[in-house]
């Protein structure tokens, strides 16, 4: 029985979203299960396997024709042993043997990749990048994270740090982040950082405001709020999103300028702004970009929300295959 089918994997703290899919990334079921943290995280991957095992006994699908798993996952990633470590929102603090648990309990070939990487994989693929071999990815959530594909594959580095984009230097001497360094892009782009500048804005701002307002009342004030209240012509919010946009710009530039891409790929919950914040992003990259850059790279919005993980993973699991010519 010939071997045709990949499962993705997209481990998160709160759910683990599956999918089961052809080997060209044509998504052909999907299901999630709630993410068990409680005792360290000790029940995460005894959870995978089984509900791996059980729906694959649900669709009647033989083990025989699956090629092999791939997972994302919070964490940092040693992909030679297949390990996972400080994944602190898993309750992981400690090193854990993933891999080796889930090809015990499965018993078929897993690889294993950030959640980040894993998402930009999926949006190369089979979303807004085209399946080219040139793509860069930077996810605007929680935090602000990303993926690089080179050559048609993942920049990991020596270290597993490549990739890092929220972690661009982009106001020297800036917010304090939280690895230490100071104006990296994610005190600035993430959800938390679009409200952090919101509220450093208002203390300097007179005029009138709807959010200066709801800031100086003490209500809650998110970035969905922020961007919301910019469509709708409040200033103040539009000299956020405006900055924010800069920050973005100057970080994607940066990238292009070293990488070249086809596109840089906008994704994340940030994101769901929309071409409101696509356009402000471009407009403010275009300055930064090296001419060559600027006539060949695009910005584009990232085109498969939630599936952007399951797909990625799942190509982890692909045969290997020469890249194509760009």
């Amino acid at each position: 029985m010939a071997k045709d089918k990949l499962i993705g994997v997209d481990l998160g703290g709160t759910t683990i979203k599956f999918a089961i899919l052809t080997e060209e990334g044509e998504v052909q079921q999907k299901w999630s299960i709630q993410t068990n943290v409680l005792d360290g995280g000790a029940h995460i991957v005894p959870d995978i396997v089984q509900s791996i095992n059980h729906h694959l006994d649900i669709y009647q699908l033989s083990p025989d024709r699956i090629i092999g798993i791939g997972m994302g996952t919070p964490g940092t990633v040693n992909r030679e042993t297949g390990t996972v470590r400080g994944a602190y929102n898993l309750n992981w603090a400690d090193e854990q043997p993933v891999r080796q648990q889930i090809e015990d309990g499965t018993n078929f070939s897993v690889n294993i990749d950030n959640d980040a990487n894993v998402a930009a994989l999926g949006e190369a693929w089979k979303g807004a990048g085209n399946n080219d071999n040139e793509v860069s990815f930077m996810t605007l959530g929680t935090g602000v994270g990303g993926g690089l594909v080179a050559n048609g594959k993942l920049i990991h580095g020596k270290a597993g740090a490549g990739g890092e984009v929220g972690h661009i230097v982009v106001e020297p001497n800036g917010y304090l982040c939280t690895c230490g360094n100071r104006g990296c892009l994610e005190q600035y782009a993430s959800a938390t950082g679009v409200v952090h500048l919101a509220q450093d804005f208002a203390e300097q701002y007179v005029g009138d405001s709807q959010l200066k307002k709801m800031i100086d009342d003490g209500e809650e004030v998110t970035s969905k709020i922020v961007f919301d209240l910019a469509k709708e012509g409040d200033f103040l919010a539009n000299e956020t999103v405006d900055k924010v946009a800069y920050y973005l710009g100057f970080a994607a530039a940066a990238i292009s300028n070293i990488l070249n891409p086809s596109a840089i790929v906008i994704g994340g919950g940030v994101a769901a702004a929309g071409e409101f914040l696509r356009e402000r992003i471009e407009r403010n990259w275009s300055p930064f970009a090296f001419p060559t850059v600027r006539n060949s790279t695009v910005v584009k919005l990232a085109e498969l929300g939630n599936d952007a993980g399951v797909i990625g993973a799942a190509s982890l699991a692909r045969p290997e295959k020469p890249a194509q010519e760009s």
